[in-house]
């Protein structure tokens, strides 16, 4: 069972139109494995696996008007105690925490700038069993226009320690937990601008990678499935980089480690 510190990403979700529909894609792409679904007091929940260890799950769309997206979920040892630091800090509760079963207590949350996100306190569910490896999670980042309320939210809200880095590119931070030294060693989570290089109707918003051994060939398996490159690979710092669609919509990155 991994460990997690205080803000630390310990959970993914895609909320898709169509469950079966994402089980083979992502089953094709990651060749990822699924349970059968949690039954509809758990909203159909399936969760999916790498080499027989929980990585990620899908959840059909409860709602046809919510957006289909990958959701990151940030550990807390107390969700009540983090909802009230974020209301108290200029974020809002879009959903206030609430008992799943056995398995924890989860909310949803907005920053000052709109960006969503999750929170997880474990129950019998822990978290991620693997990570960091490929066609499993390795990182996330929040693509922001209000960077000072939400460089200060999350120091608050979490005791994230920030360090810019300098050859991104562009206006990009890093956070690491805290107590931790910062930098890319520690760092949990990024920060990017959204800037003119982007739609101007682009919300804000957490963007989920996927560790992948060859992010070219990845992200041609994900044209072949249906989906879209949004973003050709790229070569960066940390690795090779790619953001893709899937066939539904939800948007996500893939990430070849340099």
């Amino acid at each position: 069972m991994a460990a997690f510190s205080e803000g630390t990403p310990c959970w993914v979700d895609a909320s898709l139109p169509d469950v079966e529909a994402g089980k083979r894609f992502y089953g094709q792409l990651f060749g990822w494995t699924f349970a059968g679904g949690a039954g509809p007091e758990y909203g159909h929940y399936t969760q999916a696996y790498s080499q027989g260890r929980n990585v990620a799950a899908l959840a059909p769309k409860p709602d046809g008007r919510m957006p289909t997206v990958w959701s990151v979920y940030l550990y807390t040892v107390d969700a009540y105690a983090a909802a009230a630091r974020i209301r108290a800090t200029g974020g809002q509760l879009v959903m206030d925490p609430m008992p799943v079963g056995p398995y924890g207590t989860a909310a949803l949350a907005a920053d000052p700038g709109g960006a969503v996100f999750g929170l997880w306190q474990p129950g019998t569910h822990h978290g991620f069993e693997a990570q960091q490896e490929p066609n499993s999670y390795c990182w996330s980042e929040v693509y922001t226009r209000a960077r000072d309320a939400v460089d200060v939210f999350y120091a608050d809200v979490f005791g994230y320690v920030a360090q810019d880095q300098e050859d991104a590119g562009t206006d990009y931070r890093t956070w690491s937990p805290p107590g931790s030294a910062p930098g890319p060693a520690t760092a949990v989570l990024g920060r990017s601008l959204i800037t003119g290089a982007f739609p101007e109707v682009m919300p804000a918003h957490f963007l989920v990678y996927f560790a992948v051994e060859d992010c070219d060939t990845a992200a041609l398996s994900v044209r072949r499935l249906g989906g879209r490159i949004t973003a050709d690979p790229f070569d960066t710092p940390y690795g090779r980089i790619a953001v893709v669609t899937d066939d539904q919509g939800a948007v996500f990155g893939l990430l070849a480690r340099a």
